[in-house]
């Protein structure tokens, strides 16, 4: 059985997506809390269960084989259980949502920084900094492209549920905690994430937590 090691749910937005990457194999596994930067956090970040991530979560455990970092893990799944469960099957929606999955993966450095994952708080609108602005813009717009492209088949990015989604979880859970005004389009697209069963389950477990990461609390409300 594959082992999963994942941070707090409240916090962790890179575990999440991992996290559905897993659900979305059909494989069974176990999954593991690690909880971040609490006094065991260095000391089991320093031992063999994360080796050799670098001490990060999650970090996925295949029998001997050790795959850390989201889209790493997306891909090892894919390969395994059959790349159509993740990835669209017409080959110019396919390259798409590769595209945006990895634009996700390494960009909007200023959207994670002002708007850290909570999923335990709500906040009233405010205004934001322009190389915030200019990211959730990019964002809009390539879930509209999306969604006008390819999403005639479901109600997701692409359709039916796929990486492209799991990589933007985080991103809908954000603009949910944080009050970030949203086209009706995108309103509807969030609203299909945020019914989708497995989101429904993390953001329920996260709710019953007892971790609190004051750093993270202190960025939310600044």
């Amino acid at each position: 059985m594959l082992k999963l090691i994942i941070g707090n749910k409240a916090y962790s937005s890179w575990s999440l997506r991992g996290w559905l990457a897993v659900k979305q194999s059909g494989l069974g596994f176990e999954e593991i809390t690690v909880p971040m930067f609490d006094e065991d956090w260095e000391k089991r970040r320093a031992g063999d269960e994360f080796a050799p991530s670098g001490g990060k979560v999650p970090v996925l455990w295949d029998d001997k084989a050790v795959i850390w970092d989201s889209l790493a893990i997306i891909e090892w799944l894919a390969d395994k259980t059959g790349r159509e469960r993740f990835w669209p099957k017409d080959e110019v929606a396919r390259g798409m949502a590769r595209s945006m999955a990895s634009e996700m993966h390494s960009s909007y450095d200023n959207l994670r920084r002002e708007f850290p994952m909570n999923l335990r708080k709500q906040f009233p609108a405010r205004d934001l900094p322009e190389p915030v602005e200019v990211e959730i813009k990019r964002i809009l717009e390539l879930w509209a492209e999306a969604r006008a492209r390819h999403g005639g088949g479901g109600p997701y990015l692409f359709g039916t549920f796929s990486a492209a989604d799991i990589m933007f979880a985080p991103v809908v859970t954000r603009f949910v905690s944080y009050s970030v005004p949203v086209p009706r389009f995108a309103a509807a697209y969030m609203e299909a994430m945020l019914h989708h069963p497995w989101l429904q389950e993390w953001v329920e477990a996260a709710q019953d937590e007892p971790w609190v990461i004051e750093k993270y609390e202190t960025q939310a409300e600044a």
